[in-house]
């Protein structure tokens, strides 16, 4: 029988090049001997295969006592998986001291010759063979490492991280994922792990077909991880026949010895990132920041620091004269380390257009980061913005369906789509993303902030407050999310309220930094212009990073009108928008 080919027997599927057992659609787990087993009676069905053969074939240098139980231990776990019994066999028979057959009906499955096109891929998560759930991070930073290797080639589109991460343990079909992610294909794999040793097995499966078009393994010592991660985004973008370019070509082969201590810090530090929570950020940037104790030169290490710093700038966890500067030189740092970056490139352009109000050349490093990975979400994301920002909002709506295109499920870009859409005034389309998102994850405070925001400037002030006052305890008291609620008692008229809110923003900070930017909304919803703008003044001079958002940002409408605003927007950068 052809090894390439599947075959089918009863409610099952075997492929047996990759090694894959499926019962009606979904993946059967079988251990590589047991699959083994079953591939040699599939190979020879109706026929007995004694257990000597299976001892040449699959036992070669195993004593007779260690074959005996391993056979039988392979055997036994064969039968449980589909269900046999060895008293009343439905697929495989036992002749007892002599060996095996299988009694079942076989169809083998020949493949089509036609050639598949792929142009859309997932990555789904890698499984964890190491035995150790604590090794999870490590598994997980492995499927990311594929996803961004792979998100480098122009011409094809690859699901984020976020996105794919949803189907980690999934028992859904691979039909059924593809379909919802939109793609062609989808790449499933394991991870093993021993002592200094990864060891990753990957298949390429087109989806809506469910033909494999390929499979294989690699192995390498810790220290060359990159390489093997290298190895198989090349061997993926070999066999799916997809059009690189000499740079792609050089960056998807690109690779370097890593101290294992300093990968590991960075995969952790990594997940951390992802979460986008003030915790997160700082538990990331803690580990990013370890990284680079072990391993100054490891350019990713500095991105992620760079990334951390300009999130805290944003959330306004910390003050962005602390944290910006330390966000362009981490970025610059890890630029000279590796000028093609694309982490680097977008987190420099953040800096350089929030914080330096350089918004030319930000756009020159947006743009930069999405030529060298234009499957990276967290570019499009930031360049959103700065599109946004400055009032250009078709161009920043063609970067969110981008990112919505990479990474569908993910929080973070949904949330944001739904920030540029407010930012755009279309408050229908805000609230209809929000509330998609909440169907997410109902416990996201960002949501109920840029909910409760549309609400307020529709008029539906008692909704606009319920949403609000949710974003408030979520986000753990963040100032942001206090301006936020004071101005949505100002405008509804509840003024002793909204001044209550402010008076917990004064006494929060004697403890902690707290924008000017937030005490200018406050005030703003009171309809206190003169304080509004002594406190955008000062959000001017300590180069709030919200800042570059005011004139996008429609809580400051009624200021328009004042020549101190539009002086104001001109110091920032957005005048001319």
């Amino acid at each position: 029988m052809d090894v390439s080919s599947r075959v089918r027997f009863g409610d099952f599927e075997a492929n047996l090049r990759s090694g894959e057992l499926r019962r009606n659609g979904l993946k059967v787990k079988l251990g590589d001997q047991s699959f083994q087993v079953l591939a040699l009676l599939l190979e020879n069905p109706g026929e007995v295969v004694t257990r000597e053969e299976l001892r040449q074939k699959l036992w070669t240098e195993d004593t007779f006592v260690d074959f005996e139980a391993g056979l039988n231990s392979a055997v036994k776990r064969l039968r449980d998986a589909l269900g046999d019994s060895a008293d009343e066999p439905r697929f495989i028979e036992t002749l007892p001291r002599h060996g095996y057959r299988f009694v079942a009906a076989v169809e083998t499955v020949r493949e089509s010759p036609l050639p598949l096109r792929v142009e859309s891929i997932a990555v789904l998560p890698l499984e964890n063979l190491t035995g150790d759930p604590a090794q999870d991070y490590f598994v997980d930073g492995m499927t990311d490492a594929l996803i961004t290797r792979l998100a480098q080639i122009g011409t094809l589109r690859v699901i984020s991280r976020t996105s794919a991460m949803q189907y980690k343990g999934t028992r859904e079909p691979l039909a059924e994922i593809a379909r919802k992610l939109k793609v062609d294909a989808v790449v499933e794999g394991t991870v093993t792990r021993s002592g200094g040793r990864v060891r990753i097995t990957a298949q390429l499966i087109h989806a809506p077909t469910d033909r494999h078009l390929w499979a294989s393994h690699y192995e390498r010592d810790l220290t060359d991880i990159l390489l093997l991660q290298a190895e198989v985004a090349r061997a993926i973008a070999e066999e799916i026949k997809v059009k690189l370019t000499p740079q792609e070509q050089a960056r998807l082969a690109s690779g370097r010895l890593v101290n294992p201590e300093a990968y590991e810090a960075y995969l952790r530090g990594r997940l951390h990132w992802n979460k986008r929570t003030e915790e997160g950020m700082k538990k990331g940037l803690q580990l990013f920041e370890h990284a680079l104790e072990k391993d100054p030169s490891y350019a990713l290490s500095h991105a992620g620091v760079a990334e951390c710093f300009n999130m805290l700038g944003f959330w306004g966890v910390a003050a962005p004269h602390e944290v910006s500067p330390k966000a362009r030189a981490a970025a610059s740092k890890a630029l000279e380390i590796d000028g093609n970056l694309p982490e680097a490139h977008a987190a420099l352009g953040w800096v350089l257009f929030t914080y330096d109000r350089d918004w030319a050349a930000g756009e020159r490093e947006l743009r930069r980061a999405i030529e060298l990975n234009p499957g990276y979400a967290t570019a499009h994301q930031w360049y959103s913005h700065l599109l946004a920002y400055q009032g250009r909002v078709e161009e920043a709506f063609a970067q969110v369906r981008r990112t919505l295109e990479l990474d569908p499920l993910s929080l973070v870009m949904n949330s944001s789509g739904a920030l540029i859409y407010l930012l755009a005034r279309q408050y229908d389309q805000a609230i209809e993303r929000v509330h998609r998102t909440l169907e997410l994850d109902p416990h996201f405070a960002p949501l109920y902030l840029w909910l409760g925001w549309a609400l307020g400037r529709m008029g539906q002030h008692l909704e606009a407050l319920e949403a609000l006052s949710k974003a408030v305890p979520l986000s753990g008291n963040g100032p942001r999310y206090l301006a936020g609620l004071g101005h949505g008692y100002g405008v509804a008229g509840q003024s002793a309220e909204a001044l209550k809110t402010l008076a917990q923003l004064e006494e929060m900070a004697k403890q902690r930094y707290v924008s000017a930017y937030d005490f200018a909304v406050i005030y703003a919803g009171l309809g206190e212009n003169e304080k509004a703008f002594t406190w955008l003044q000062k959000a001017c001079e300590e180069r709030s990073t919200w800042l570059a958002l005011v004139k996008a940002d429609s809580r400051f409408d009624s200021l328009h009108s004042d020549p101190r605003f539009q002086e104001l927007a001109r110091r920032v950068g957005v005048a001319a928008a």
